[in-house]
């Protein structure tokens, strides 16, 4: 099988994670690296035996890219790539619009491209151990908090933390966001840096989301409850825990605990998903319209904050 020519664009905090991962992979071949820090780009090429190049260099050489620039720039440097046919993984959020998301959208569907996402944490070990266990929740709480970042300042908390547990909310509920109540505050930058939102779902199910980059503890939890069940997740330490109401016995008793979990690294798990399904021609894990969908509800979040700040 002859390896897959793959390209980063953007290799700073997270790309160079994209071009280390890519680089190690058998059935693939880093083609090259792309930075506007051409000594950044050298050196991430050097470590890992490809070049650093433009991203019109790897136009007709390369049969997928990465795209881990800052989100502003995804549709421009996505864009050309997908209206030549070549396959597209864009960091999360996929765009800085929904405008935005949409042509790039249309451009994979003209393009014939495939266009995936990335959200990572649908690709953590943790959540899928807990995923057979979660059905049907009424009730979900996520903390996402971090320390104050020296990146993702061009957005806000919503579209750089707390976007991840939307999109794992969307899948996991499987319902329509019928409800958004959500306040935010800006502490140690123009924009929002901790945010809270309470979403209530078609289903019944109600989730309260939470997160924050001025944390002093790097927090990444969410807590499942359905009827008789209940599922905890800790993202950072991949380790899930089930407990459920026993009825069997002459009286009900909980019972369960810590539930085997295969410990990876999510984003090269992300990454072989992406390679798999440009090679068998199939969607991605998480496809366009996924991402699409995770940033639209952001974007509802993000616009009741601003017109709560407003009153």
């Amino acid at each position: 099988m002859s390896a897959m020519r793959v390209g980063v664009i953007g290799v700073g905090h997270l790309g160079r994670h994209h071009a280390r991962l890519l680089a190690a992979m058998d059935d693939v071949d880093l083609v090259g690296v792309v930075d506007i820090v051409a000594d950044r780009a050298a050196a991430v090429a050097a470590e890992h035996g490809t070049r650093a190049c433009t991203a019109a260099d790897l136009l007709g050489a390369v049969d997928a890219v990465s795209v881990a620039v800052p989100t502003e720039a995804h549709e421009a440097v996505a864009r050309p790539f997908l209206d030549a046919g070549v396959a597209v993984l864009v960091e999360k959020p996929m765009a800085d619009s929904l405008a935005a998301a949409d042509r790039l959208l249309a451009a994979a569907s003209a393009g014939g491209a495939m266009l995936a996402v990335g959200h990572t944490e649908r690709f953590n070990p943790a959540l899928a151990a807990a995923r057979p266990h979660i059905a049907r929740p009424r009730f979900v709480e996520v903390h996402r908090l971090g320390t104050f970042p020296e990146r993702s300042l061009d957005i806000d908390v919503v579209f750089d933390l707390m976007i991840h547990d939307l999109d794992l909310l969307l899948a996991l509920v499987g319902s329509e966001v019928v409800g958004v109540e959500a306040v935010g505050v800006n502490v140690l930058t123009p924009r929002v840096d901790i945010a809270n939102a309470r979403l209530r779902f078609a289903s019944g199910c109600i989730a309260n989301l939470t997160a924050s980059r001025i944390s002093r503890d790097r927090v990444r939890k969410a807590r499942f409850f359905a009827g008789e069940a209940y599922v905890g997740v800790d993202f950072a330490t991949q380790e899930t825990e089930v407990y459920r109401l026993d009825r069997s016995g002459p009286a009900p008793r909980v019972v369960g605990g810590s539930v085997p979990v295969e410990t990876a690294e999510p984003l090269g798990r992300e990454l072989e998903d992406f390679v798999a399904a440009v090679r068998e021609r199939r969607a991605p894990a998480v496809p366009g319209a996924a991402g699409r969908d995770a940033l639209a509800l952001a974007t509802r979040i993000a616009d009741q904050i601003a017109a709560a700040a407003q009153v």
